[in-house]
């Protein structure tokens, strides 16, 4: 798929999501926002897709907010007091970047980065929900909100301690600087550093490995289970759902042949499908007790 912003092809079972503005340096706008959304739901819905990697066109990654977008910045805006639930509740009221992180936290497919230039602002922010980060060794990063008068978006403040620890997310966002892809390496924002003309082969290849050598449903199992413990209160909530995925792998077709062509020494064929056999406990965060239920099986301290 084709859009005013991005630009979404798949190759051999990859998703390859480009944001495609490089006149502005990949500015971000509600359209692009939209755009994104839009391609990850394709994704998400194609069993013939694997993976997705998100990358920049020209040379940026994405500068941030388009100060130009007139549907970015409204004046008809909540009360900032309101304490109403519907009204944050509501997704017009709510940030774009947040509603992309959210959309990005619910793929079912891993998502991979390959940040090929500048990444500040929504451009840095939308990265952390993805699942590895990959850069070019010229790209540069920064939370520069602080500088603006603002504070991060995108449900940053969840997901950028969780990724590389409090005090060094404290230290960039409180700074607002830019720095460097040796610095974004070193505090483990990234993965690893590539040259401009192997960052997106090697995002491929990652890919490519999932790819071929593991079961779509245990994917999207294992990628839910990751990141929605990641706020669990006590291992227990671990430990509940890690039991019911397992009792639900073990006695699928996936499992067999997991087994199987370990034993016959070639390639799996796992018939399952993120479409048609999720275990009938997913989505488990929907469940009504779900949330009051979370400790009851915890020991006592």
């Amino acid at each position: 798929m084709t859009s005013r912003t991005i630009t979404a092809q798949i190759e051999n079972g990859v998703m390859i999501i480009t944001l495609n503005r490089p006149d502005r340096l990949n500015a971000f706008t509600v359209t692009m926002m939209d755009d994104m959304i839009a391609a990850l739901d394709v994704a998400d819905a194609d069993d013939g897709v694997r993976a997705v990697i998100v990358t920049g066109a020209g040379r940026g990654f994405c500068a941030g907010v388009d100060l130009d977008d007139p549907d970015a910045f409204t004046d008809a805006r909540p009360d900032p007091a309101s304490t109403d639930e519907q009204v944050w509740s509501n997704p017009d009221n709510r940030d774009m970047g947040g509603k992309l992180s959210l959309r990005l936290f619910n793929s079912l497919k891993p998502v991979i980065a390959a940040v090929n230039g500048p990444a500040v602002g929504i451009g840095m922010t939308m990265q952390l929900p993805m699942d590895i980060r990959i850069a070019s060794n010229t790209a540069r990063f920064g939370f520069v909100f602080a500088r603006r008068g603002i504070v991060p978006e995108a449900a940053s403040s969840w997901f950028l301690p969780r990724i590389v620890g409090m005090s060094q997310a404290l230290e960039w966002c409180y700074s607002g600087r830019v720095f460097d892809a040796h610095e974004a390496l070193a505090g483990g924002l990234v993965r690893s550093l590539h040259e401009p003309e192997d960052l997106l082969p090697e995002a491929k290849r990652i890919a490519r490995e999932i790819a071929d050598n593991t079961a779509p449903v245990s994917i999207a199992l294992t990628r839910q289970m990751m990141w929605r413990m990641a706020g669990a209160a006590h291992p227990m909530e671990a430990h509940r759902i890690d039991s019911r995925a397992i009792a639900a792998r073990n006695a699928s077709g996936d499992s067999a042949e997991g087994v199987a062509s370990f034993l016959e020494k070639r390639a799996p064929v796992f018939p399952d499908t993120v479409t048609q056999n999720m275990p009938g406990f997913f989505p488990w965060w929907d469940e009504p007790d779900w949330d009051n239920s979370k400790n009851k099986d915890a020991p006592d301290e």
